[in-house]
Formats: structure tokens, sequence, C-alpha cells
């Protein structure tokens, strides 16, 4: 039934889902402004603009590129298990900025750059390996390489580490969160997963060509070398710049494709703004909840995704069992 309701109503609900959910966010954590505190002298309104706002907008962007890089890359590699970790882009992202922490940075611009500057070696390294490439293939191997190879050295960074204090600020990094995030850390992250999403959106019209195979594609004037490299460069963007303002955050590309395409069809470029969308209303729903649990901390939003979106992977691979993903 769900399935005859017009496209533009399932889209404009899921963008109502998005802002209520930011409202929400606004509302709710361990000390709970309601609206009527929003107006006259009621103390707690600070905590709207100074706190939460930045922290919503900020979970609106990362999910929403998140979810749109896991509908890119799931429609470009015709593989359902496929996400941004893959490119290992977060990977390089996370090394770079663990070897700022671990060298005495405090800044978080400083911080934010060297994420940056890991995120941008990771896509040159990719465009350079997967280049001349026919295929997928080499695509996917160079970014499982380069994941693993970045989180060897990120291990080995922490393991030689002098400072115990220091290592336990890095660990809390590498967990992801949306907390004590600033209009800064907004305004250095913005312009990245903006210029990204653009990109991404972009591919839509040659990942529909590619369903119908890469011969059939480069008959349509599909160029998949220069698909390919707007697919390196506007996850990296994004992804890059996710990692560099909140840390590893990881399974929402993964899981919000799923989630809508039994909603808006299989079609690859129609499930690229949906899941901008739901990824968006993914990470402020969790982002809202791990608020609420109890003690006088929150539960790091990376480690409530990674709960949420490893037995979602093991639920795919048991579905899928006995018959091929790509």
């Amino acid at each position: 039934m769900m399935a005859r309701v017009p496209r533009s109503v399932k889209l404009m609900a899921l963008g109502m889902a998005v802002i209520v959910l930011a409202l929400l966010s606004l509302v709710i954590g361990k000390v709970w402004v309601p609206a009527s505190g929003w107006f006259g002298d009621d103390p707690r309104w600070i905590i709207i603009p100074q706190l939460r706002a930045p922290r919503a907008v900020l979970g609106l962007l990362l999910g929403a590129s998140l979810g749109l890089s896991g509908a890119v890359l799931q429609g470009f590699l015709r593989n359902p298990l496929a996400d941004p970790a893959v490119l290992g882009v977060s990977a390089t992202a996370a090394l770079g900025a663990v070897a700022a922490i671990l060298v005495g940075a405090t800044g978080g611009a400083v911080v934010f750059g060297a994420a940056m500057v890991g995120a941008a070696c990771a896509m040159a390294l990719l465009a350079a390996l997967s280049w001349r490439a026919e295929g997928v293939i080499t695509f996917v191997l160079a970014g499982t390489v380069l994941a693993s190879l970045s989180g060897a050295l990120t291990v080995f960074l922490i393991a030689i580490a002098p400072n115990p204090y220091v290592v336990a600020s890095v660990m809390d990094w590498l967990m992801g969160a949306l907390t004590d995030r600033s209009w800064d850390d907004v305004a250095r992250a913005a312009p990245a997963m903006l210029a990204g999403g653009a990109m991404l959106l972009f591919t839509a019209p040659a990942l529909d060509a590619l369903a119908l195979g890469e011969d059939t594609a480069r008959s349509l004037g599909v160029r998949p070398v220069r698909i390919r490299l707007l697919v390196i460069v506007g996850t990296g963007l994004v992804v890059g710049a996710g990692v560099a303002a909140t840390g590893v955050v990881s399974f929402v590309g993964l899981v919000v494709p799923h989630l809508l395409r039994p909603l808006f069809g299989a079609r690859p470029g129609a499930l690229l703004l949906p899941s901008a969308l739901g990824g968006a209303a993914l990470v402020l729903a969790a982002d809202s909840l791990v608020r609420l649990a109890p003690g006088a901390g929150e539960v790091r939003l990376g480690v409530a995704m990674a709960m949420l979106g490893a037995p979602f992977f093991l639920l795919l691979l048991w579905r899928g069992r006995g018959r091929a993903w790509g």
C-alpha cells in the first residue's frame, strides 16, 4: 500500500520527520528545555543556541552525508553491503586526527585540518590506484587495503603514545560523538559536506545507467572513470569532514539505504535524496536517545550506532547467504 503513495509525499514525510527530530533534539537532554522555556526569562534557554542548536545542525549534516554516501557506494559498487568505510577515507581521516592529538594539538581547527589532510591523502591514493582500472574490483581492493593500513597505523600510534591521558582523549574521540560541538565545528565541516554532497547527488543518472551494466552505461554516454572520480572526491569530502568534526560514526551509510529501499524502490539514483533525509533522521534520533542514557555522562553516538548497525549487518548476511551480492 505504501508503494502507491507518490514519491513526493514520501519525501515530504521524511523531510517533516527530520524537522520534528531536529526540534526534539533541542528539547531532549540531561536538562530538558520544553517549548515553554524557549521564551521569557527561563535560564535554560541559553542551552539551545550555545549547545543544542549547533549539535542538531551538525547531526543533520553528518547523517545526511553518511546516508547519501552509503546509497551512492551501494549503487556504484552494485553491492548492498557497501558503506563509506569501504573506501578507507574514514580510517585515514581518523589517523590524521589521532596523529594531531598525540603530538599535542588542542585546538579543534588543528585536529580538523589534520583529519582533512588524511582524507585528502586517501582520496589521492584511491584515485591514483584505480584511475585506469576498468572495473570496480581494483577500487574496492584499494579502499580495503587503505582502511586496514590506516587502522593499523592508528593502533600503532596509540600503542607508542607516552601520555596515558592523551590516549584516553584519543579513545574518547574515536568513539564518535556530537557532544560539546559548537558553531565553529559546524562552520568548519559544513562547506566540505555540502560540496561533497552536491557531487554525490550529481552521480544519480550515471548510477542508474551503471545498474544496467558497464557496457550499456558506456553506450549511454557514461564515463566510468569520471564517475569514479566524483564518487572518490564526494565521499572523501563528506566522510572526511564528518570524521574530522565528530569522530568515527559508522553503519549509517549501510543501514539507511536498506531501510528506505522498500519504500522508494531499488533504482540507485532514486534512492540518493531519500537516503540523505533518512540518514539525517537516524542520526538526530540516535543522538537524542543517547542523551537519555542513565548516569552522569552520555553513551557515545558511534558506540550506539555500532550497537544498532552490527546486528543489522549480520541480519543482511544471514538473509543473503547462498546468493551473490555483486
